[in-house]
């Protein structure tokens, strides 16, 4: 299977690739066995989403509480400006390994194009001033007084090392230097040069519905002082909801090409199932239940924390929410990093029937993916989908979706899909000059449909 892997002949196109692949594993699936079957559906979506998504990785179960935010925009895609002087535009790097033992990590920084492969056509030089490989991360600190012993580490981008000369997307690799180097995870931030103008808009009249269950996003970008001779090859565009990289619609075809700018509107490309308001929970005492849960166990060598059961939801009905991003803290609200407890949460989705996919809990403090370690199972007994996830104390906010047998992600039926529900749409827009050997980041703005 490897050997035939190697052989696809893959395009530049993203769209292009995500087909072959997807068409090659489906063919692959419908001669195999059931248990064969599940593994190829977990390489497809893994193949397909690794081909233009974002995302953060962790490979070091023993890594826990990945934050990546820029300044103290804890809901919000971590986007920072070129020479930006603000709070926010210095990018926070924060993680827990579950020891108390020093590790000398250190870590790579690397330009990436738009679809998030690294810019091979630069020089370190052309996109960083000092060090982009090999810098130690100095900050850490034990926690105090934890049941689970762990240690922080965080780090500031950019800082004395190194200082960051071009726009886009970037990754930062952090390895640990007492294991040969070992990759311990991949952190993925932006950061924005904004020369373009870009509006944007949402409607629930759609080109599907009206006021039923999809939102649409208009969009309109003025190219400012660039000179666009090609827009088709030279600018790229990503739009989002809630951040969401594993649906974001990539490149959609604009309606108007004008002199001095792009406009999509009524575009069906742009169209999104509305869905429903995250859930959410918030521990911040390990001695008595706070918003959401229902209680809190101590089995003799962990506490045991269990939210209120998810019940199917038939209906819209509103709740405020952070759209799957997370923060950590207790009820005290001092010295987080270091004593938030680690606790084990119980997962419970009411479902009257087992589904036709894989079910995942995902947010942002998943990583956006789908791994194991979030995978649901249907308990017959209760008809209910459960999983438990080793967390820090904190607030979480998190939605259930599944993975069905051709490799898309949809809303799980539980859910409901309605137009009230108030979304974030993030749009990203990369350009190319002529003779320019990467994709600058140009344009971002976020909007909010109320």
């Amino acid at each position: 299977m490897d050997g035939k892997l190697k052989r696809i002949r893959i395009s530049s196109n993203t769209e292009y690739k995500q087909k072959t692949i997807k068409q090659f594993v489906m063919r692959l699936y419908y001669k195999k066995s059931s248990m064969k079957k599940t593994i190829l559906i977990i390489l497809l979506a893994t193949i397909i989403t690794s081909l233009h998504a974002q995302r953060h990785e962790v490979y070091d179960p023993n890594i826990k509480s990945l934050q990546v935010v820029a300044g103290q925009n804890w809901m919000s895609l971590p986007i920072i400006k070129l020479r930006g002087n603000s709070p926010n535009d210095i990018l926070n790097i924060g993680f827990d390994d579950l020891t108390h033992s020093y590790h000398r990590y250190v870590y790579k920084i690397e330009h990436c194009d738009a679809d998030w492969t690294v810019s091979d056509q630069l020089f370190t030089s052309d996109y960083i001033e000092g060090f982009a490989d090999g810098t130690t991360i100095d900050d850490n600190e034990e926690s105090i007084n934890t049941n689970v012993l762990y240690t922080h580490y965080k780090l500031r981008i950019p800082n004395e090392n190194c200082q960051l000369k071009m726009s886009g997307n970037y990754k930062l690799t952090v390895y640990d230097e007492n294991e040969d180097n070992r990759k311990v995870f991949t952190a993925c931030f932006m950061v924005l040069e904004p020369e373009m103008n870009l509006q944007l808009s949402v409607s629930t009249n759609t080109d599907i519905d009206f006021n039923k269950s999809h939102q649409q996003v208009s969009m309109q970008l003025g190219y400012g002082n660039i000179n666009v001779t090609d827009p088709t090859s030279q600018i790229k565009t990503m739009v989002m909801q809630n951040g969401r990289w594993y649906n974001a619609k990539l490149n959609a075809k604009p309606q108007y090409i004008m002199p001095n700018g792009l406009k999509w509107e009524h575009n069906r490309d742009l169209i999104f199932p509305a869905g429903n308001e995250y859930h959410k929970f918030e521990v911040l005492d390990v001695s008595h239940p706070t918003m959401g849960i229902d209680r809190i166990d101590w089995d003799g060598s962990n506490y045991n924390v269990y939210p209120f059961m998810c019940e199917p939801r038939l209906n819209y009905v509103y709740d405020v929410d952070a759209n799957g991003a997370f923060y950590i803290r207790n009820s005290d609200n001092v010295e987080n990093d270091i004593s938030c407890e680690y606790v084990f949460v119980h997962y419970r989705l009411k479902c009257p029937q087992k589904v036709d996919g894989t079910v995942y809990i995902n947010a942002t403090w998943t990583n956006d993916w789908f791994t194991p370690e979030y995978q649901m199972t249907y308990n017959d007994e209760t008809q209910c989908y459960e999983a438990t996830i080793m967390q820090k104390q904190g607030y979480y906010s998190y939605q259930f979706v599944m993975l069905d047998n051709s490799g898309t992600v949809q809303i799980m039926p539980t859910e409901g899909s309605f137009y009230q529900t108030e979304n974030k749409y993030q749009a990203l827009v990369y350009y190319r000059g002529q003779g320019e050997r990467t994709d600058r980041l140009v344009a971002y703005q976020q909007v909010q449909i109320k």
